[in-house]
């Protein structure tokens, strides 16, 4: 399917069903896709996780078709920038992401609940057309006409096809319960007029996100971006951050289930200047997780 809602596989047909699974999207770009190394981590996010699966899709640049593939597993670090999927196996990398604490939190706050992750996420990617290494514009039609609104399709596609992600022999059914956004410093990088338009852009992703998980009315939570000013010329690593972020906080106030998180304005930045440590990663997961709670209870929107 090229554009539209995506059609959903659902279970609840089958007359066994031995789990209902919570699924959260996490996109993005790189702080998404996550540069935190997993060496760092304590053990408790360090070893793969009982309750909390995790499908990661491959990422991939705009026009390659292997975008978005992958396969469920139990929740663990290396999902973050390097993993690869062709589908059917995973190569794990030294990174994690948000998804890591993320899954973790809201497994402990939700009276440990079973929760299923969907994760895409795509390095220097920006939502405007033609803007970045990649984009989530949702019209693109050059080349394969194949870019990162199409992988994220993907993804969704792959994930929702299998009927027992926790391979324990029985049916599960997985029901969409929120979305996390992490993304906007390449469209804040670019130009003021690409910048300026980052509130209409952000709306109606998620406005296609929302309607390819099938509920229109799904809680946002909207990562507040930070630029560290590690820039030798102007002291700025991204021109337009406070356009963008003036966008994202304008999208949440008038979205009645939103909410955004701002915990990256206490977390330093590597060498880089765009990246976050390990800790702020662990900080930002959990803080994801507090925020998306918070939505089910304000929203009504009850978790599974």
């Amino acid at each position: 399917m090229k554009r539209g809602i995506l059609a959903i596989t659902t279970l609840l047909s089958f007359s066994a069903v031995s789990a209902t699974f919570p699924v959260y999207f996490l996109g993005g770009q790189s702080n998404m896709e996550g540069y935190g190394k997993s060496k760092d981590l304590e053990p408790l996010h360090s070893k793969p996780a009982e309750h909390v699966f995790l499908f990661t899709g491959n990422a991939v640049s705009d026009d390659d078709t292997s975008g978005g593939k992958g396969v469920w597993a139990p929740l663990q670090p290396g999902t973050g920038t390097g993993f690869k999927s062709n589908g059917r196996v995973s190569l794990y990398s030294d990174t994690f992401g948000p998804e890591v604490s993320f899954g973790h939190q809201l497994y402990s706050v939700n009276g440990n609940q079973p929760v299923a992750i969907i994760k895409y996420a795509k390095g220097g990617s920006g939502i405007a057309e033609g803007v970045g290494h990649g984009s989530w514009f949702p019209f693109y039609k050059e080349k394969t006409g194949v870019n990162q609104y199409d992988h994220f399709l993907t993804a969704l596609r792959h994930a929702f096809e299998p009927t027992d992600i926790d391979l324990d022999g029985e049916l599960d059914t997985l029901v969409p319960a929120g979305i996390v956004w992490m993304q906007g410093e390449s469209d804040a990088a670019e130009s003021k007029e690409v910048a300026e338009a980052y509130e209409a852009n952000l709306k109606q992703l998620m406005t296609l996100i929302r309607a390819a998980l099938r509920d229109d009315d799904l809680p946002v939570v909207i990562g507040k971006i930070t630029d560290s000013g590690m820039d030798e010329t102007d002291g700025k690593r991204m021109d337009y951050h406070r356009i963008v972020q003036k966008a994202q906080k304008s999208f949440v106030d008038n979205d009645v289930c939103a909410a955004f998180v701002t915990t990256l304005d206490n977390e330093k930045h590597v060498a880089d200047g765009w990246h976050y440590t390990s800790e702020g990663y662990v900080h930002l997961g959990e803080a994801f997780a507090e925020a998306m709670m918070k939505l089910h209870q304000n929203c009504d929107k009850s978790v599974i």
